[in-house]
């Protein structure tokens, strides 16, 4: 549903006009008039007056056409400001040294037309709408998981051995019969040398102590025959006192 509207011969001119008039192209309905209530702008005014036209027009034609249409839906499909009539509108100036300036008093014409059609797509949208296809059709990359990093230090420990404990488990469980047996043997084999050599340290002990024992009894007897022979010798020799005599 679209609609027409215009305002023919307002004062001022297009240049000024367009200003005004381009701020509210492509913009929805409701837009556009905030737009202009706050533009501060002589054409501002005369605008405003003829989207509200434009509106009412679209409304009355949809009333006519048994259309339902909501004026929030409309939005500005074109625009644009067309230069009126300057004939019998030439003013003169008076300017120094006796000349004269001419002044054209302008006229402009403003044409609105407004629609509740779809809005076509807008370069960068389309550009958005691309990109997006592209990453839905690109084949989507395994995330590698990073490695769990130990904030405490009394943590780190207790993860490490969780993970060496587990692959022992499946080792053991995993291992043939003959190699369990082989296992056990050897770990027999090896109770046995250790209560041998215990038993051949008891065994030795008894003798180290009865050696200890003896040793002071012969250094007793060494003792006793050296005092003996210092007593022969002193009985068995004279004095010298007693040759001389």
């Amino acid at each position: 549903m679209e609609a027409v509207a215009k305002t023919k011969y307002l004062k001022g001119s297009p240049r000024k006009a367009r200003l005004v008039i381009d701020l509210i192209r492509g913009e929805n309905v409701g837009r556009a008039l905030s737009i202009l209530k706050f533009t501060d702008k002589r054409a501002a005014d005369p605008i405003a007056q003829c989207l509200n036209s434009a509106i009412a027009n679209a409304t009355y034609k949809a009333e006519q056409e048994n259309i339902a249409i909501d004026p929030d839906d409309l939005w500005i499909n074109t625009c644009f400001v067309d230069m009126g009539p300057t004939k019998n509108r030439r003013r003169m100036r008076p300017a120094p040294q006796g000349r004269a300036y001419r002044e054209q008093r302008h006229y402009c014409h403003i044409t609105i037309t407004v629609t509740s059609e779809a809005k076509p797509k807008t370069e960068k949208e389309l550009k958005a709408e691309a990109a997006k296809t592209k990453k839905a059709a690109a084949p989507k990359k395994e995330k590698k998981k990073a490695a769990p990093k130990a904030t405490k230090k009394g943590a780190a420990p207790a993860e490490i051995e969780e993970v060496v404990a587990a692959p022992v488990e499946e080792v053991v469980e995993a291992a043939p019969l003959d190699t369990v047996e082989a296992a056990v043997a050897e770990e027999t084999a090896v109770e046995e040398t250790v209560e041998a050599a215990a038993e051949e340290v008891v065994a030795e002990e008894p003798a180290v102590e009865e050696a200890v024992e003896a040793a002071p009894v012969e250094e007793t007897s060494e003792e006793a025959t050296a005092e003996g022979a210092s007593d022969a010798n002193i009985e068995g020799e004279p004095s010298e006192e007693a040759e001389k005599e």
